[in-house]
């Protein structure tokens, strides 16, 4: 069996021994998707050759002070990246992660640092998802005239993509007819409105309860995470040390793992997690929504251990 192979199979006993699942999502699960990889300049201004050639970097148009100096521009951005993921289908890993929280008994939650909502359109419930930097489909005042969110559905931006700038009206605040903006919390952003994300982690809070609770054993996959912006993987590892989660990690070049008894997998998300679900499958092959993986383990090599100790898991 090659290496993958054996990493795949580990992280399939794993998962089949757990009762919850913790997704933990970075920007690398939507490159799959075909989505835009914007670690570091290069892949950035790929995505947007104007943005290039004003030596604009993702910091400076991704912040409140772009909105103030130049709305047009900001919201070219934005509104690109708006029409973009409501333009994108899902691929197949997120249905992979949603069928196995369905066969599990305390189901699962999904933690991410992504805004662009693709885990909704996945099929996942908006009560099991919190999105730690917002969302762009929901909208706020630039000048927080009032502590309120609104859903971006009737915005339909037109963006000159040769020139990365809106070419349609911008959206208003209903409240002043001020300029709107996406409620995402951005760089150096001291206005955004953290009301939405703060009832996701009021939920995420109970569905944590309920795992202590039960005292159920818990397994979280790790997604395109880097350490460049650790929100997610500070999740994951909170998990590890307050839960005794086991950790599946899921990148291409930082797969590192905190322990032996965790894995790392150095390759894409679709590929990790295809690869898991083949063995998962032979693991349990029952329908999804059936039984619970919990009840069908006591034939399974124990969670806390490798079946084979001599191969290193890092």
């Amino acid at each position: 069996m090659k290496d993958i192979e054996t990493h795949f199979l580990h992280a399939a006993e794993l998962i089949a021994g757990a009762d919850a699942l913790a997704i933990a999502a970075g920007a690398g699960i939507g490159v799959d998707s075909g989505l835009p990889d914007f670690r570091g300049n290069e892949g950035f201004w790929q995505a947007y050759p104007a943005l290039s050639r004003a030596k604009l970097d993702f910091s400076d148009i991704a912040s409140p002070r772009a909105f103030e100096e130049d709305p047009g521009l900001a919201w070219g951005f934005y509104g690109h990246r708006l029409a973009l993921y409501r333009d994108t289908v899902p691929q197949q890993g997120f249905d992979i992660l949603r069928q196995w929280g369905e066969r599990m008994l305390l189901g699962a939650w999904v933690f991410t640092s992504n805004v662009d909502g693709q885990f909704q359109k996945a099929g996942f419930s908006e009560e099991q998802i919190h999105e730690c930097h917002g969302s762009i489909h929901h909208l706020q005042c630039v000048n927080q005239c009032k502590s309120d969110f609104w859903s971006a559905d009737g915005f339909a931006p037109v963006v000159d993509t040769e020139t990365c700038r809106l070419m349609s009206s911008p959206p208003q605040c209903p409240h002043c007819a001020n300029l709107a903006r996406p409620n995402v919390l951005m760089f150096s952003d001291w206005n955004w409105l953290p009301q939405r994300s703060e009832s996701q982690a009021r939920r995420e809070t109970k569905w944590l309860d309920s795992v202590a609770d039960s005292q159920a054993r818990v397994v979280v996959v790790e997604i395109g995470a880097g350490t460049a912006i650790p929100s997610v993987r500070h999740f994951s590892h909170r998990m590890s040390h307050e839960f005794g989660a086991r950790i599946i990690r899921i990148n291409p070049s930082e797969s590192k793992v905190p322990s032996s008894m965790d894995i790392g997998i150095a390759t894409g998300s679709l590929e990790a997690l295809r690869g898991i679900d083949a063995f998962l499958r032979q693991l349990l092959p029952v329908e999804a929504g059936h039984a619970s993986i919990s009840d069908q383990t006591s034939c399974l090599v124990p969670t806390d251990s490798p079946s084979d100790p001599n191969i290193s898991l890092l």
